[in-house]
């Protein structure tokens, strides 16, 4: 029997520099996931796009104001895929161990939907 399809997921914060970054380090080696990163910022290393949320099967945000974000932005150009926040506050640089706890947790808490 194949192995099921990898779940595609799309982390988003504001500027994509601390935690989706911390986020999809985190997953990239899980075997469950594809994962990738994005801002909202313009100046985002890696902004949010259409062909991103095309791409993905959920998008985990850190805010809710990042989901309210998307949907306004996107809502006349692509089919939105299921968005759920985890809301992690903007206290933490990149890669910090208490960052790295609160992200796996709820992002484990809400992989339980969809694998």
């Amino acid at each position: 029997m194949p192995d099921p399809p990898l779940l595609n997921v799309l982390f988003v914060c504001a500027k994509n520099q601390w935690r989706s970054p911390t986020a999809a380090a985190v997953f990239r080696n899980d075997a469950r996931l594809n994962v990738q990163s994005a801002g909202l910022s313009r100046q985002s290393p890696c902004e949010i796009s259409a062909k991103l949320l095309h791409w993905a099967d959920v998008v985990m945000v850190m805010e809710h104001e990042h989901a309210s974000r998307i949907r306004d932005r996107f809502r006349n150009s692509v089919d939105l895929p299921d968005i759920v926040s985890l809301e992690i506050p903007d206290d933490y640089p990149f890669m910090d161990a208490t960052l790295i706890t609160l992200i796996q947790s709820a992002v484990e808490e809400v992989l339980e939907c969809y694998l």
